[in-house]
C-alpha cells in the first residue's frame, strides 16, 4: 500500500500578484512589507512618490477606501496614463501629479494638504521604462543613450558621457555603482570616446563586454545569486548622474518628516548601496534629534521566492521610519 505523499511548499513558488497586475507586466517589489509597515487604514491619505505602474498604489488605494486619498507623483510623464487607468479601475479618490518627489512639500501645498498618513518611494526603474528601447535605459535593447526621466529637458547620458572627466566617472562608478573595476573602466571609456562618441545603448554595452573579455552574456544563477550584466553598474551610474537622483533623494529625506502626521511612516525602497547609505544616515540623524520615534535597524529585502519570480526584487532594500508624536 503506497503512502500518500504530502506536497511541501516550494521555496521558489511565486507569490500571488497584487490585485489588477496583468501577467508579464511590471510587478511591484516588497508589497507585503510595504503594506505591513505603512498599515494603511480607511479614510487616510498616502503619497506614492514614484507611482510607476501603480503596483503599490493600487494596494494602498484599496485600503484607504472611498473616504481616503492616494496621491501619486512621477517624474516620468509616460508612466501616468497607465497608472491612471489602473487606479480608476479601483474606483476610489486619487490624484496624479507629474513632478519630482524632491518637491513633495510644494505638491502637497498645491493640493491644500499639510500632513499625510504615510509616504512611499520606490527608487527603482519600472519595466515600462526599461522595455522601451527609445528611452535608453536598457543595456539589452538598442536605442539612443538617453536615460532622462523627464525628456523635456536636461542632458542625455550620451552628452554626459562625452563630457565627464575620467576622475569624476571613476569616482561615480565607485560610489554609485559599487564597481570594483571602476578606475580601469573609466580610463578605457575616456580613451575610446576620443575616437568614437558613445551614442547608442548597445554600442556602450558591447564596449563593456569587450572590456571584460566577453562576446556575449546571458542571465543565469550561480549559488543562489543572479549574475548581472557587466554593463549593469555603468548604466545604473549614468542614470543616477543624468537624473541627479541622489540629490533629489536627499531633498525628499529632508522634507519627509514635515509632511508626516504624528506616528505616520515613511518607507523608501532603494536598489544600490549609495541610496541605502543616504537613507540610513538621514533616518538615524533625524531619530537622534527626536524627529523619528522608531526606524528599521536593518533593511527589509525580498525572500528567495520573490527574487525568483520577480527579478526586479533581487537588489531591493526597504528602510522605514516613524514620525514622533
Amino acid at each position: 500500500m503506497s503512502k500518500k505523499r504530502t506536497r511541501k511548499p516550494s521555496a521558489g513558488r511565486a507569490k500571488r500578484l497584487p490585485r489588477g497586475t496583468p501577467a508579464g507586466e511590471h510587478r511591484p517589489v516588497l508589497v507585503q512589507q510595504v503594506l505591513r509597515v505603512l498599515d494603511a487604514k480607511p479614510g487616510q491619505v498616502f503619497v506614492d512618490c514614484t507611482i510607476g505602474f501603480a503596483g503599490h498604489a493600487v494596494e494602498l488605494l484599496h485600503r484607504v477606501g472611498p473616504g481616503g486619498l492616494l496621491i501619486g507623483i512621477d517624474w516620468d510623464a509616460d508612466n501616468l496614463p497607465k497608472a491612471r487607468a489602473r487606479l480608476q479601475a479601483v474606483g476610489y479618490p486619487f490624484r496624479l501629479i507629474h513632478g519630482n518627489f524632491a518637491s513633495l512639500e510644494t505638491v502637497l501645498a498645491q493640493l491644500d494638504i499639510v500632513h499625510v498618513d504615510g509616504i512611499l518611494a520606490d527608487l527603482g526603474m519600472s519595466s515600462m521604462q526599461v522595455d522601451d528601447a527609445e528611452r535608453g535605459f536598457s543595456y539589452m535593447r538598442d536605442g539612443p543613450l538617453d536615460m532622462r526621466m523627464d525628456r523635456s529637458h536636461g542632458q542625455t547620458a550620451a552628452q554626459l558621457l562625452g563630457r565627464i572627466s575620467e576622475m569624476d566617472l571613476r569616482h561615480a562608478l565607485a560610489e554609485l555603482g559599487d564597481h570594483a573595476n571602476g578606475a580601469a573602466l573609466a580610463a578605457a571609456i575616456c580613451e575610446a570616446r576620443a575616437r568614437e562618441k558613445f551614442i547608442r545603448t548597445r554600442q556602450l554595452a558591447d564596449f563593456v563586454l569587450r572590456f571584460f573579455g566577453k562576446t556575449s552574456w546571458r542571465l543565469r544563477q550561480e549559488k543562489r545569486r543572479w549574475q548581472t550584466h557587466p554593463a549593469a553598474q555603468l548604466f545604473q551610474t549614468l542614470r543616477i548622474l543624468v537624473n541627479r537622483e541622489l540629490g533629489n533623494l536627499g531633498n525628499l529625506l529632508r522634507v519627509a518628516p514635515s509632511c508626516l502626521k504624528p506616528r505616520a511612516c515613511v518607507a523608501i525602497i532603494g536598489f544600490h548601496s549609495g541610496e541605502d547609505r543616504l537613507i540610513k544616515r538621514a533616518f538615524r540623524e533625524d531619530a537622534a534629534k527626536g524627529i523619528y520615534a522608531e526606524m528599521s535597524q536593518e533593511p527589509m529585502s525580498a525572500d528567495f521566492a520573490e527574487k525568483s519570480s520577480n527579478p526586479r526584487s533581487r537588489s531591493a532594500k526597504m528602510r522605514w521610519a516613524r514620525r514622533a508624536v
